[in-house]
């Protein structure tokens, strides 16, 4: 309850962070904001020419959209993923460069990360709004109960974003391999996740030498189940599946959980470790 209070009392500073970040994201650029919306947009035009134009990628036919374009397919999810990505990468190394201030004053720690993933939250809107404004324009639905059920998944990776700041932010302070391993691991996830490809490009495939399907094994990972349920909102129009909303939502407030336990146990020496 203490901790709930102290939460509370500081929610003004948390808002204060977090207008740092987003005030710093940018400084001193020329384009300033205008770099949120076209970093994503060169990473859809590479992406669409290599799956879409060389592989031939398609989106899965199905729901009352009726949108066929694969950049608008490939973006439903590449934002949310974005988004996580961002939100955890910048939560990462904000105890060590807020390191003075730590060592100066008293404050929830946890408001680092959480600043971190609310700035990452706000840019994440701005660019989900435009995408909702073409798609709009594209397709042929518009049903306002799948556009609140896209704020919920966003809230959901939101939820799982700061989990996992605070649990790799906090073991970086003491071991600072942490952030260099991110940037591969990330990597490697997005591949292993289907968003730059449809998962029906793995359709009928199974792990070498096993009988287990690609497609069985893609389904543990949570950010597939990420992906799936973005698409069916935004891109068909359609209600996501009430299992993978399920089981996305306990991996994010699992994740929680075990990121502020870990968090609590590991912030006494940050002062000394810093």
């Amino acid at each position: 309850m203490t901790t709930l209070a102290e939460y509370r009392s500081s929610r003004e500073l948390l808002s204060n962070l977090t207008l740092r970040e987003l005030r710093s994201k940018y400084k001193r650029s020329f384009l300033g904001w205008a770099w949120s919306l076209l970093n994503p947009l060169a990473n859809t035009l590479v992406y669409t020419v290599v799956f879409g134009v060389l592989f031939g990628a398609k989106p899965p036919n199905g729901g009352p959209s009726h949108l066929k374009v694969y950049a608008l397919y490939l973006l439903c999810a590449l934002l949310p993923w974005n988004f996580f990505q961002a939100s955890v990468m910048s939560s990462v190394g904000g105890l060590i460069g807020n390191g003075n201030l730590i060592k100066k004053t008293y404050f929830p720690r946890e408001l680092l990360p959480a600043s971190a993933v609310g700035a990452a939250l706000v840019s994440h809107l701005i660019e989900m709004g435009l995408l909702l404004v073409v798609l709009l324009c594209f397709g042929d639905y518009w049903s306002l109960e799948w556009i609140l059920m896209t704020l919920v998944l966003i809230l959901l990776v939101s939820v799982f974003g700061l989990g996992a700041g605070l649990l790799f932010s906090v073991l970086n302070v003491y071991f600072r391999d942490i952030e260099h391993f991110l940037g591969i691991f990330f990597l490697l996830w997005i591949y292993a996740t289907p968003i730059v490809y449809p998962p029906t490009v793995l359709a009928g495939h199974h792990l070498p030498g096993t009988h287990i399907a690609a497609l069985t094994v893609l389904q543990v990972n949570p950010m597939t189940e990420m992906a799936s349920m973005f698409r069916q909102t935004m891109f068909y129009g359609g209600p996501p599946d009430p299992w993978a909303l399920l089981y996305f939502a306990l991996w994010a407030f699992g994740l929680l959980c075990l990121g502020l336990v870990v968090f609590g146990r590991l912030e006494g020496r940050l002062a000394e470790e810093l």
